[in-house]
């Protein structure tokens, strides 16, 4: 090979490269709890399921979308933090039960369209969180706020009298489904003893 092709070679890739956006590189499916905690720190928004207070589906599954954060970008600490009203439907579901799921998955990041997977692949990572919901305050509210307004600027501007308030979702159970086979249970110590991957492409 020339020199010269060599070089249009390199500059190709490097486009492609930059193209890409230099994503992080998903660990290994059988790291487990490391695949739940990149899947947490590449989803911007989750979809939260409560138990509904509102007729007509007063006691059923109640599924809506949140934007979320557990951490700045590349500072992942696998806690998803939300910044809440109480104006909001399944906020007030929550007023009378905290307990909720949180549903993220790489479909909603450049990842799996890139690769060719569909959404409901098991090869598409997703994981779901079992928890409640709790509000927090002092410090952890001040990081909640940097990690959601860091990801989230738009946050900033939203109405101040709405009332709005920082919780984060208090995990009891991790569910991943990143490969064939099943659905894997990673418990709340091994996800969060997992450390997030940061090496790029």
């Amino acid at each position: 090979m020339s020199a010269l092709l060599r070089a249009l070679c390199a500059l190709l890739l490097l486009w492609v490269t930059r193209g890409s956006g230099c994503r992080v590189r998903i660990p290994p499916h059988d790291q487990v709890a490391r695949v739940a905690r990149f899947v947490a720190h590449q989803c911007d928004w989750a979809s939260m399921a409560t138990v509904s207070t509102h007729a007509p589906a007063q006691g059923r599954p109640f599924s809506n979308v949140f934007s979320v954060s557990d951490g700045p970008q590349g500072r992942g600490t696998g806690v998803p933090y939300l910044y809440l009203t109480r104006m909001e439907l399944s906020v007030q579901d929550l007023q009378v039960d905290p307990q909720a799921s949180l549903s993220m998955s790489l479909a909603q990041t450049d990842y799996c369209r890139q690769q060719g997977f569909d959404p409901q692949s098991p090869l598409c990572a997703h994981i779901i969180l079992t928890g409640s919901v709790l509000e927090v305050n002092g410090t952890e509210a001040e990081f909640a706020q940097k990690s959601l307004f860091s990801r989230h600027p738009e946050m900033e501007a939203w109405p101040p009298d709405h009332g709005w308030f920082f919780c984060k979702f208090n995990i009891t159970q991790v569910w991943v489904l990143d490969y064939f086979g099943g659905v894997k249970l990673v418990s709340p110590e091994e996800y969060f003893q997992a450390s997030l991957l940061t090496k790029h492409h």
